[in-house]
């Protein structure tokens, strides 16, 4: 791919077809078995803006260097446009030259379903699973779809505020070839694994339900003051972040469970790091809780990929 006159642009469909989800997992499993160490990655930073956020998550992997930009722009949601707009700027090649410019929606949704297939794929047990997902946006089509493709779903229950809006999901999760229903919070004691994907403050179910098998996935917030989960399931939970650092600055979840002592302190959270790398191995007698908010370096890695990925396409 030629970049000596400058940086090359990769839309939301040429992203798609250079990288399955399977694809994206295997570039993010390959960065920690590096060595390298998320708790040193950069922090993402926010911007207060007229009409309200910017967020910029910068981070370095090899030769390779880049970040994302997204605006937050709530008011959009009334005027039919995306909350969340954005784009990734990709630098390398030993000179830190710009290389491409990412469509960084389309981007962000195949990082985001990625992170929460390995860390489900290393904390499910083994065999069928029935899925419960809570949301019916986008992040939620887009994991159940990669979901599909990384277990063997016997059946897909969809919990939603509003009862059009997951009926509209479940008919297009149906296309899929799958069983779907539309169900209540209760839903999550059938569960055996449980998709967070929504923009709640507090939590969406009761902990105490959930099934000692189960893994269960929060991807919805990445704010100290939200929340999908309650303590009564991460008391009874092995839980795992990203990385400590991110999430003492911002999984809510677990800055309320060291509050209250729900967790019993930073250094029993289990890292994805250490699920990859073998250094710990989850207790099957309870549940299994990841909690993610999203780390620049898995922009990083994802983008890295589609990007040599799109090149070898045109070679």
């Amino acid at each position: 791919m030629d970049t000596s006159e400058g940086p090359v642009y990769l839309g939301r469909d040429t992203i798609e077809k250079a990288l399955t989800t399977e694809a994206a997992i295997g570039a993010l499993e390959s960065v920690l078995n590096s060595g390298f160490d998320p708790e040193q990655d950069a922090p993402r930073t926010r911007v207060d803006t007229s009409s309200g956020q910017l967020l910029q998550m910068p981070s370095t992997l090899g030769e390779y260097v880049g970040s994302k930009l997204l605006t937050i722009t709530p008011a959009n949601a009334g005027a039919g446009r995306p909350v969340i707009q954005g784009l990734y700027s990709l630098f390398g090649g030993g000179d830190q030259r710009p290389l491409a410019i990412l469509d960084g929606m389309a981007l962000t949704n195949l990082r985001t379903a990625a992170v929460s297939g390995l860390g489900a794929r290393r904390l499910a047990a083994p065999g069928p699973k029935r899925l419960v997902v809570f949301g019916t946006g986008a992040q939620a089509w887009e994991h159940i779809r990669a979901f599909t493709g990384l277990f063997d779903l016997t059946a897909v229950e969809i919990v939603g505020r509003t009862a059009a809006h997951a009926e509209r999901l479940a008919a297009r999760v149906r296309g899929l070839g799958l069983e779907v229903r539309v169900g209540d919070a209760g839903a999550v004691a059938r569960a055996d694994i449980i998709l967070c994907c929504t923009a709640a403050a507090e939590p969406l179910f009761d902990g105490s339900l959930v099934p000692d098998s189960a893994a269960v996935v929060a991807m919805g917030s990445h704010t100290p003051g939200h929340r999908e989960l309650d303590d009564a399931l991460l008391g009874r939970g092995t839980v795992c972040v990203e990385s400590r650092a991110s999430a003492l600055r911002e999984a809510g979840e677990v800055i309320h469970g060291l509050e209250s002592g729900a967790i019993h302190g930073p250094d029993s959270l289990v890292t994805l790091a250490d699920l990859v790398l073998g250094r710990t191995v989850p207790d099957a007698r309870r549940p299994a809780v990841f909690k993610t908010t999203g780390m620049p370096w898995e922009d990083l890695a994802v983008a890295t990929a589609v990007f040599e990925a799109a090149a070898a396409d045109q070679a």
